[in-house]
């Protein structure tokens, strides 16, 4: 489309370390499934809008969102994130350390369900998320996110779209199914207020409301 070149272009400008991601990727069989620039760069927007301090992120791969989260924090931030492939953590803690960010990140490898419990129970808490991992989970991710999380914070989740599967109501493999729910509930769920940018495979963007 016109549009999203025209705002890549413009706006998703990458250095020499974003850029090496997707060909670092390729060269190891990993998943080409990094967020676009035009996302990379609305993550570091909000993050640095609400002046988030701790982020948690679900999903590193090469770790090209995390360089975008962290590049949004004060240098006392930091990004806790998780991901499930030692591999894959590897790799983007290679990628952090090239972006010179390798001190406000840490890595927990494992089932991101498990972490999430264990942070839990430390008494954790985040003012900014981003949830981009495997799609089935994301209504369990939502739930745990939100008890992990201080009033105001934001919370944001790729992949709303599915690549436009989620319109298709024949479709009803488990991705497809979970996020129609996940965008119902972000939508209607008095605890947060929310909005799904048309930017990417959709962004969903949520507030979590102060209790009263």
């Amino acid at each position: 489309m016109r549009e999203r070149e025209y705002v890549r272009s413009l706006f998703g400008k990458e250095d020499d370390v974003l850029k090496s991601i997707a060909p670092g990727l390729e060269e190891r069989d990993m998943p080409q499934i990094s967020v676009p620039p035009e996302v990379g760069k609305t993550l570091y927007l909000l993050a640095k809008m609400s002046g988030a301090k701790r982020v948690l992120e679900i999903g590193a791969l090469g770790g090209y969102s995390t360089i975008w989260l962290a590049r949004a924090l004060p240098e006392s931030g930091k990004v806790v994130s998780l991901e499930i492939s030692q591999k894959h953590a590897d790799f983007a803690a290679e990628n952090v350390a090239k972006a010179g960010l390798k001190e406000r990140v840490t890595f927990l490898v494992g089932d991101a369900m498990q972490s999430l419990d264990t942070l839990a129970r430390k008494g954790e808490r985040f003012d900014f998320f981003f949830i981009d991992a495997d799609k089935p989970n994301y209504i369990n991710y939502l739930e745990k996110v939100i008890q992990l999380s201080e009033p105001g914070a934001v919370i944001t989740a790729d992949n709303l779209f599915q690549h436009g599967r989620i319109f298709d109501d024949q479709d009803q493999a488990p991705s497809p199914r979970t996020i129609r729910q996940f965008n119902e509930q972000i939508a209607n769920d008095p605890r947060l207020e929310s909005m799904l940018l048309t930017i990417g495979d959709g962004l969903g963007v949520c507030r979590v409301k102060e209790k009263k």
